[in-house]
């Protein structure tokens, strides 16, 4: 009797001794697993959209720019631009606001206009800038063809008093502004833009407060603006343009030809 009493003591102690333990090793590895959790919340490593190169402000994107890379999440700004659906599609055409080192993540705040829904139209513009609409037709705004983060020139075409004939009036074409940022077309803007044929008849530009009058006068002088595309690597200033009437065209048009073709026979 004794005996089978010691040997279901044994038994119990050992059934316990099987459950304290089962008990802590999984205490241990449950406190394992929280760790290694926290370890893979600190260093997980997720893709980010990158530049292939570094690229200067101003700099239009094409695909051949971007790359994409994995960073560890902890290290990473809320404005980390990540490759998710079409990312590629809203970022070719954008131009940079600042200048990006290469292989380092792309931020919103690096693209001019910044994230798509990240704020009205006047989130978009820099300080000490105005934003200001005006009416274009489809052939004033090179076929409609013209789109936020373009560079245009703007001429204007008006009635004035002729210089030559006392008491008469005459249509004369200037260059009114140049190489200026188009921030919308209609309602859209680079931050809502993505492709198609778009309909339009109001153009938004990014102007300083005194270019933003001269348009204004422009438009009461019920005059014609017209949008003339820029390439948006192109910087030349013309310092003295021409103010263009009948007469100027007649007397010019043999020398204007002339220089064309000289210029074309030199790319050649």
């Amino acid at each position: 009797m004794k005996q089978k009493i010691i040997l279901l003591l044994s038994v119990a102690t050992g059934l316990i001794a099987a459950f304290l333990t089962a008990s802590y090793v999984a205490a241990k590895q449950e406190a394992l697993n929280r760790e290694k959790a926290a370890f893979q919340a600190r260093n997980n490593s997720v893709d980010v959209v990158v530049l292939a190169k570094s690229l200067p402000a101003g700099t239009t994107l094409t695909m051949d720019d971007l790359g994409i890379l994995s960073f560890p999440e902890r290290a990473l700004r809320e404005q980390t631009i990540r490759p998710e659906g079409n990312m590629a599609l809203r970022l070719v055409g954008r131009k940079l606001a600042v200048g990006v080192s290469g292989r380092q993540p792309l931020l919103w705040s690096d693209i001019e206009g910044g994230a798509p829904g990240a704020g009205g139209l006047s989130s978009l513009l820099p300080p000490k800038m105005r934003a200001i609409s005006i009416s274009v037709s489809a052939a004033a705004s090179v076929s409609q063809m013209v789109r936020p983060t373009d560079h245009v020139d703007v001429l204007g075409t008006f009635t004035l008093p002729s210089k030559e004939v006392p008491g008469t009036t005459e249509l004369v074409t200037m260059t009114i502004l140049q190489d200026v940022l188009v921030l919308a077309t209609g309602q859209e803007t680079a931050t809502t833009y993505r492709g198609g044929d778009l309909s339009y008849s109001l153009v938004t530009l990014q102007v300083t407060p005194h270019e933003a009058e001269v348009l204004t006068f422009a438009e009461q002088m019920r005059g014609r603006l017209t949008l003339s595309l820029r390439n948006p690597e192109d910087l030349h200033y013309e310092k003295q343009p021409q103010q263009i009437n009948f007469d100027q065209i007649r007397s010019s048009l043999e020398g204007l030809n002339e220089r064309r073709q000289k210029e074309l026979l030199r790319k050649k």
